[in-house]
């Protein structure tokens, strides 16, 4: 496998002064706000990405 991916900003306040946290894989912490959160890929979904009716977007 490859390197973690990591989060450009924090999901709370949208800063960009993240590090990786000890709790385990996937765990971050955010400076700016002193939150911690976690990644996690689930899978991917089985019935993919789908054109909406009109053309217009994803649904």
């Amino acid at each position: 496998m490859s390197e973690r991916a990591a989060p450009f900003y924090c999901p709370y306040c949208g800063d960009e002064d993240l590090r990786p946290s000890e709790q385990g894989h996937g765990a971050w912490e955010c400076a700016a706000c002193n939150r911690a959160f976690q990644l996690k890929f689930l899978g991917l979904l089985a019935r993919g990405l789908q054109q909406g009716d009109d053309g217009g977007g994803l649904t």
